[in-house]
């Protein structure tokens, strides 16, 4: 009985009141919630714009899979967390619970991490796919060949026919372009570019002093597909020019003990420090003093490490055909790309050994990070919602000009960034 009263503060509302009033009663399917220790980017993207709309006056439920220690019913201040199921059963228990309860909702937004909930098959209301990337090459990383095949075959090939009559929502040109390549109509997908997250302390990081001795940062999920051995083989190759070079591998996974195998192989084990999953502030801290943050992934769909970094003017290197780091960062003038193995480390070897280099890079990081906003990212959300819903918007579209900011340039860092233009009401 308490589960059910749970569920039915979700909204009872008709249909007709609630758009009459304005809010809508939204459902996130997301394998993962922020508490989940192996919680990502994507899991980010979800937590905040779900905050944005419930700041707008929207309710919003999140129904995700259960880990050791979580509680079925949670809130995550005015967002409602439904866990149900763990990393695969959620997928069968979020359909259930659109085909018991789907009617209570306006709109469904699914979250397609590589095999997306099946929503359309059973909803009653409209339904977004949100996919943040492509995973083609990471189902081999991660399983058998076997998997993989059927992996890359439901994500390729099933889930663009399942969710032909949606809309998509993804957060980079280059996703856009994927799903495109994948039969997906370009006029379905809507860009909605990740935000920020600006803590309201960011002076008192900029006022601490760089590490000591040079250092390396990498920040994310702790899985085979984000390659962090690379990051690893890093330090060992640099070492001898940088005998107090240190990395940080900041975040949580099932991957963590061989990343710790192959540190010891490489004899740098105690040069690596494994912080697992930290709190907002230690992240922070991390993130400004270090020297150079690395992404060795070989896809991401953003890279929301890139700018969480560049707002403590702290410049990254990765890899320019990982997809989202092309456009999370401006080559040359914020970072730097790399276009194979040897180049990521000829890049990360310029930045320890050239200080004025890191020191521009990292100025101009600091001015692109700041035109990204996770209540513009809300906003941009609501817009699109709105408008598959038939609904008039209640805000202006206010959509960062990344054309404008990714065009061509040289690397002359005489030229600086714009800065960025304030968020419309």
């Amino acid at each position: 009985m308490a589960e059910r009263e749970d569920e039915g503060q979700v909204a009872r509302r008709s249909s007709t009141t609630s758009r009459a009033d304005g809010a809508l009663r939204i459902l996130y399917l997301s394998w993962r919630d922020r508490e989940n220790p192996e919680a990502g980017g994507a899991e980010t993207f979800t937590e905040r714009t779900s905050e944005v709309l419930t700041a707008q006056g929207h309710e919003v439920v999140i129904h995700t899979a259960r880990f050791p220690g979580a509680r079925r019913e949670d809130r995550h201040g005015d967002v409602v967390v439904r866990r149900r199921g763990g990393r695969f059963t959620c997928y069968l228990h979020g359909l259930w619970h659109v085909l018991r309860r789907g009617h209570e909702y306006d709109v469904v937004l699914d979250v397609q991490n590589g095999v997306p909930f099946w929503s359309p098959l059973v909803s009653p209301v409209p339904v977004i796919d949100v996919v943040h990337h492509v995973h083609k090459d990471q189902w081999s990383a991660v399983f058998g060949p076997r998997l993989a095949r059927l992996g890359w075959a439901l994500e390729s090939r099933l889930a663009p026919w399942v969710y032909r009559r949606s809309r998509y929502v993804t957060v980079s040109r280059s996703t856009r372009d994927e799903l495109v390549g994948l039969g997906v109509d370009r006029e379905r997908v809507d860009l909605v570019y990740s935000g920020n997250d600006r803590p309201a302390d960011l002076d008192t990081y900029a006022a601490l002093p760089r590490t000591a001795e040079p250092s390396l940062l990498f920040l994310g999920r702790l899985v085979p597909h984000k390659h962090v051995e690379q990051a690893v083989d890093l330090l060992a190759e640099l070492e001898v020019d940088h005998p107090g070079l240190v990395l940080h591998v900041v975040g949580d996974g099932y991957w963590a003990d061989e990343i710790v195998a192959h540190a010891r192989e490489r004899g740098v084990a105690d040069r690596v420090r494994m912080h697992g999953f930290v709190s907002e502030e230690d992240k922070h801290r991390l993130l400004a003093t270090s020297w150079v943050v690395v992404m060795p992934s070989h896809k991401e769909g953003w890279g929301l490490t890139i700018v969480e970094a560049g707002l403590h003017g702290t410049p990254a290197v990765a890899y320019s055909f990982a997809g989202g780091p092309s456009e999370s960062m401006v080559h040359g003038r914020t970072g730097l790309l790399a276009d194979d193995r040897a180049q990521l480390e000829e890049h990360v070897r310029t930045l320890l050994d050239d200080p004025c280099l890191r020191e521009d890079l990292g100025r101009a990081a600091r001015t692109y990070a700041a035109s990204f906003d996770w209540h513009r990212t809300g906003l941009r959300l609501e817009h699109v919602i709105a408008s598959v819903l038939g609904l008039a918007p209640r805000h202006q579209d206010d959509v960062i000009d990344l054309d404008a900011l990714l065009a061509p340039r040289d690397a002359a860092l005489e030229h600086r960034l714009p800065e960025p233009e304030p968020l419309r009401a």
